[in-house]
């Protein structure tokens, strides 16, 4: 069988450095790729004008499977003033590229497994009864609509006429903000499709079926938000009814989530949400497991798939002479893009591996530790994240 090739993207910060140990970790369980590099982030920003060059997206469209480190964003007055100084003034506006990306290759579905490790000092624990410390396994699968919602880009500062007429024949509009000088009018909107609410609802019912789990928990606000959370809602209660009848369906608002995942985060199995409230709820999901050291993630689409870690670039850990951090969360998304190609039997020998690593303590990141962050947590018995991948290749 002629190798894979897969789209490694390192991006920015971070990125670089638990991509490359990842790629080390994927070649010591025995699979065969070839890497080409596609350049994305701040780099091509600041000297191109685009976080994302067609060459990268032309990379993704032929070969279908990408790896992505890390990205920096920033606001768009500072992203403005790191443009090389020929390309100022020229009409270049920062977008994320990663949610370019999603949106250019419609990787609607984001899949962010939450999985509770053995041994790891920074799972969750509460006190029960009688004192008595508890420590619930947590298996939860949080499905993210990753193209719409909020994040879909549809804003506003000071809007044209168009755009102000339309908002001043909706009353809420009227009432509450016509008062507001344009100039002084930030607008984004948040706008649902039932296409990709379907879609999402879907992938969430399939996983809930698959594993045996008998709820969905959709997590948004339709009390308040009634039109896009509400959508999402109906979506999901008529496909239980018509479709998945074994299967049931669960109203919880984003705020309320966010107090029971502490709670009994162990009944939480399948949880769908929208773009901005499942980002929210899988960060906070991610805390109970050992936080974004352990957070990763994959992006779906009908012909391209790609996956990363749920962190960011961390700039000022980039510039440390040993690196520090946890490389687990990339290393688990190696794992998920082994399964989306059927490479299973290998996905499960590195996850055994990262699974022993960490049950038998003896190698632990900085952050396992519990320690601040710094380039004094190596002298302090953490590992580098090279001697973190060490350590799951020796277990492999």
């Amino acid at each position: 069988m002629a190798k894979r090739t897969i789209v490694a993207m390192p991006g920015d910060g971070i990125g670089k450095v638990v991509l490359e140990e990842a790629i080390r970790v994927l070649d010591a369980a025995g699979f065969e790729a070839e890497y080409v590099q596609g350049d994305i982030g701040w780099e091509f920003w600041c000297k191109e004008g685009n976080p994302l060059p067609e060459r990268t997206k032309e990379l993704l469209a032929k070969h279908k499977i990408g790896l992505f480190g890390a990205i920096t964003s920033k606001p768009k007055d500072k992203a403005a003033a790191e443009l090389s100084p020929e390309l100022k003034d020229q009409g270049f506006n920062y977008y994320s590229p990663i949610v370019s990306m999603r949106q250019h290759f419609d990787l609607d579905i984001c899949m962010r497994p939450i999985l509770t490790f053995k041994g790891n000092p920074l799972n969750f624990i509460r006190r029960g009864a009688g004192g008595v410390i508890d420590e619930p396994v947590i298996d939860t699968m949080i499905f993210r609509q990753n193209t719409e919602g909020l994040y879909g880009g549809v804003e506003w500062t000071n809007p044209g006429d168009q755009v102000y007429d339309a908002l001043m024949t909706h009353p809420k509009f009227r009432e509450n903000f016509a008062w507001c000088p344009r100039p002084e009018l930030a607008v984004s909107t948040r706008i649902f499709t039932k296409k990709y609410v379907t879609r999402i609802v879907k992938s969430a019912f399939e996983y809930a079926k698959l594993r045996g789990f008998s709820t969905v928990y959709v997590c948004e606000k339709p009390n308040v938000i009634r039109e896009t959370s509400g959508m999402m809602l109906k979506v999901a209660q008529e496909m239980s009814k018509n479709e998945y009848p074994g299967i049931k369906v669960s109203d919880v608002n984003i705020d309320a989530m966010m107090m029971w995942l502490t709670k009994n985060p162990e009944i939480y199995n399948v949880i769908v949400a929208g773009n901005m409230f499942g980002d929210i709820v899988s960060d906070g999901f991610a805390g109970l497991i050992g936080g974004l050291g352990f957070a990763c993630s994959a992006n779906i689409g009908p012909e391209v798939a790609v996956f990363e870690p749920t962190h960011g670039s961390a700039p000022k850990y980039a510039e440390y002479e040993t690196s520090i951090v946890n490389p687990c969360a990339m290393v688990l998304s190696a794992c998920m893009m082994l399964e989306h190609i059927g490479e299973n039997e290998i996905s499960s020998r590195i996850k055994i591996a990262v699974a022993k690593v960490i049950e038998e303590g003896k190698v632990k990141a900085y952050d396992m530790l519990k320690l601040s962050g710094s380039p004094e947590v190596i002298k302090n018995g953490a590992a580098s994240t090279r001697q973190m991948a060490d350590a799951i290749i020796a277990k492999l």
